[in-house]
């Protein structure tokens, strides 16, 4: 009991870290940074740090296993934090943090599509609460501040793509975690790599010598995606993907807190209720979970 409350404890602790990392990325892209050039650096950084820790392996066990990890890669890596920098630069980062809250909602239907889990009253309630607060949410940036929905948009694709690698991880449990999230490092750099032929590099390397710039790199390359990508790991093995992935309501609060400190950005009414139900709505459908396998 007492290990299990510790890795409550340690997903806790990642989801609030996670929370403040909206307001390093928002800080990195009014310096000039674009989304897929943060992502760059954020991940070699994870990389070269996991490297110490991980195993010396270098391939899975089989090709299906090893393909997992480039999904991985994508879902967990490049494509989600395509999404939610690009996310975070168009809209205010309390309406991004609070529609990738519903990460774990979508968790829980793509578990109930795959057959893991019973369709139970309690989810039915909860998605419902939780689909009407997202509305508000985006119709608060849409009409009210005159936000372009995109940004809510791509928050929603971050939110689906974090469900799917949540499911996936739990399906690599037999791996050491630090090895996984070595693979997730190196497959989500090198699947970001044809994006820069799109749209290439174009931020002065001079000005990454900004003090401003480069502690806010190193949070999170080191603090936010090193520790925190191989503590994810490992809660997701202790107590479960669903009971991890509830955990992750919470970050929209840190994030909350912190935006009002560093960004003074506002809030409505309507974002506040948006906000309310939608924690609301993922805790409702996350109680009294029934597995089928």
């Amino acid at each position: 009991m007492k290990s299990k409350v510790f890795f409550h404890l340690v997903a806790i602790f990642v989801v609030c870290v996670w929370g403040v990392t909206f307001i390093n990325s928002k800080v990195l892209l009014l310096h000039g940074l674009a989304p897929h050039e943060i992502f760059q650096i954020r991940f070699i950084l994870a990389y070269v740090c996991i490297w110490f820790i991980s195993p010396k392996r270098l391939w899975a066990d089989n090709l299906k296993d090893e393909l997992l990890l480039v999904v991985l890669g994508i879902m967990g890596g490049s494509l989600y934090f395509l999404a939610e920098n690009t996310a975070v630069g168009i809209s205010y980062v309390n309406n991004v943090a609070f529609i990738i809250c519903t990460a774990p909602l979508m968790t829980i239907l793509l578990s109930i599509a795959l057959h893991m889990v019973r369709v139970t009253p309690c989810l039915i309630v909860g998605s419902l609460v939780a689909l009407v607060g997202v509305a508000l949410v985006i119709y608060n940036g849409r009409f009210i501040l005159q936000l372009n929905p995109l940004g809510d948009i791509l928050a929603l694709v971050a939110a689906f793509t974090w469900a799917v690698y949540s499911l996936i991880v739990k399906k690599l449990n037999h791996y050491d975690s630090t090895f996984i999230t070595r693979k997730v490092f190196f497959y989500g750099l090198l699947t970001m790599l044809p994006y820069f032929l799109v749209r290439p590099w174009r931020f002065p390397l001079a000005s990454l010598t900004d003090t401003v710039v480069w502690g806010n790199l190193l949070f999170l390359g080191v603090i936010a995606s090193f520790v925190c990508f191989v503590l994810w790991n490992v809660a997701i093995r202790k107590i479960g993907v669903i009971s991890t992935s509830n955990f992750i309501y919470l970050n929209p609060v840190t994030t909350m807190i912190a935006s009002a400190i560093f960004l003074d950005e506002p809030v409505t009414w309507i974002a506040f209720l948006g906000s309310l139900l939608i924690l609301i709505g993922v805790y409702l459908s996350n109680r009294h979970i029934v597995y089928l396998k």
